[in-house]
């Protein structure tokens, strides 16, 4: 520090002035006074005593600045310096002056507050880390706002949100939201879907949730304002991304409505057909034949759900029972091609079985399993071709690790909608395909599904409508399978 802008240079200049001008002044009044009446001996030497007086003064000042420098100047620099490393962030910094005047009680304050603010700053980190230690460990996104709409933080679930939602056109979503975003003049960082939730917040400083749907997903949104002293200084808000949730929630749904219209029609059959015969409605033998024959048929109709619902309910929770044996694909493909051949004439269709010559093996598969995955496949393929068109199996090793078998049909076709929702249950439900009343449970492409994954295999399917279906399926040779029985 330059000594003259210090306090004691002001103060040692201003006494130093002082004493000049009192000199001066003496000086003035005194020298003549003393030539006018002392001699010239006496004169000179009153003089040489002045100067020395001046001298003695001069250097009793600079010698009481010096100590002033060194009790006060000295100790208000080590403040100072001590103060910026506060400042600084080095909270550890302390003063080491022992005085007990003004100046130690002084450094004894400063101490006591740094190490006040040393454990304030400690604690608010140490809570600041579990937040964000919290905020990491989540699995919600979480995303904050200030007043204007801008971004503040989010965790790393939260910064991905926030990146795959800027990568969206929200052409639409801006002009569906854009009149009650109008009051914000810098909201742009705030997504279009979480505006009018976002402004119903800040204007109205109460939490808000909502759904909302972004795509082909489903979001639970809960925002809460971040309050100031003048009100609500942004926003808060927990992204949970639930569609899964209500994917499961609907398939929930229209499986409690599929299989009680799947039960219900057969049921009121039975009833119905049974109560004619009870009543005697039959006129003949063979018309109460002809019942008996519907309630059995209905039935077996009912049996066939409950038996494909068991086995599914099965597969679903790992229960698979699979008998792993050596098998010669071809000769079981021949079989169920047989199987189908009168089928075929009877509706008149074209049934082709392709293949290679030579022998295609699985090492380990169940035999009876795949007999029903194609079974299954080929009465689903029967179940929508009309006649005189062709329904081609196609069976070859690609490698020496897979085998492919393809089922093709020239039938009605599926939209490409709803192409991957096939293997779900009960999908003949779905108004895009028409099955015949009576013939399918619904539930024979989901048991497909479940046995291709037991074997370690791959089913596609690829659809023209118009034109027909194609099921791909890719077996491994050798299927390192793990069941439980």
């Amino acid at each position: 520090m330059n000594f003259w802008k210090s306090l004691v240079g002001k103060l040692w200049y201003t006494i130093i002035l002082l004493v000049a001008c009192v000199l001066m002044t003496l000086g003035v009044f005194l020298l003549p006074y003393i030539d006018n009446n002392f001699s010239a001996d006496e004169s000179g030497e009153i003089k040489r005593m002045f100067v020395l007086v001046c001298i003695v003064g001069f250097s009793l000042t600079t010698f009481f600045a010096l100590f002033l420098f060194t009790k006060i100047t000295q100790p208000m620099q080590k403040l100072i310096k001590a103060t910026n490393e506060i400042r600084k962030g080095n909270y550890g910094t302390r003063l080491s002056l022992v005085t007990s005047d003004e100046i130690g009680e002084l450094a004894n304050t400063f101490n006591h507050m740094a190490d006040e603010l040393e454990d304030t700053i400690r604690n608010l980190n140490h809570e600041k880390e579990r937040v964000a230690s919290v905020l990491r460990s989540m699995t919600d996104a979480v995303v904050s706002f200030d007043g204007e709409g801008r971004l503040i933080s989010t965790n790393p679930p939260g910064a991905k949100v926030m990146s795959i939602w800027q990568g969206i056109d929200w052409t639409d979503a801006d002009e569906k939201h854009g009149s009650q975003a109008h009051s914000f003049s810098n909201i742009q960082d705030v997504p279009p879907p979480l505006r009018p939730l976002f402004y119903s917040v800040v204007t109205e400083g109460q939490d808000q949730s909502a759904e909302l749907h972004v795509k082909q997903s489903v979001w639970s949104i809960q925002m809460a304002p971040l309050h100031g002293e003048q009100g609500s200084r942004g926003a808060v808000a927990v992204l949970r991304d639930v569609t899964e949730e209500a994917h499961l929630e609907k398939m929930r749904s229209d499986f409690i409505a599929n299989i009680s219209h799947e039960i219900r029609t057969p049921l009121s059959m039975i009833q119905g057909y049974s109560e004619a015969l009870l009543d005697g409605m039959a006129a003949s033998p063979k018309e109460s034949e002809e019942l008996l024959q519907v309630i059995q048929d209905e039935s077996l109709r009912m049996g066939r759900l409950v038996k494909d619902l068991l086995d599914l309910a099965r597969m679903e929770a790992g229960h698979t029972d699979i008998n792993l044996q050596k098998i010669d694909l071809n000769q079981m493909l021949e079989r169920v091609y047989r199987k189908f051949s009168v089928a075929a004439k009877e509706q008149g269709l074209i049934l082709d079985y392709t293949h290679q010559d030579e022998s295609l093996v699985l090492e380990a598969a169940d035999e009876d399993k795949l007999e029903q995955v194609f079974t299954n496949l080929l009465d689903n393929a029967f179940r929508h071709t009309p006649s005189d068109k062709r329904i081609q199996i196609i069976a070859k090793q690609i490698n020496a690790s897979f085998i492919e078998i393809r089922i093709k049909d020239e039938g009605k076709g599926i939209p490409r909608d709803d192409l991957p929702f096939i293997f779900e249950r009960f999908y003949k439900a779905d108004k895009a395909r028409v099955r015949d009343v009576g013939r399918g449970t619904g539930l024979g492409l989901a048991i497909v599904k479940h046995i291709v994954d037991a074997h370690q295999g791959t089913i596609e399917v690829d659809s023209i409508p118009g034109e027909g279906t194609e099921f791909r399926l890719l077996l491994p040779v050798m299927a390192a399978l793990h069941h439980n029985t």
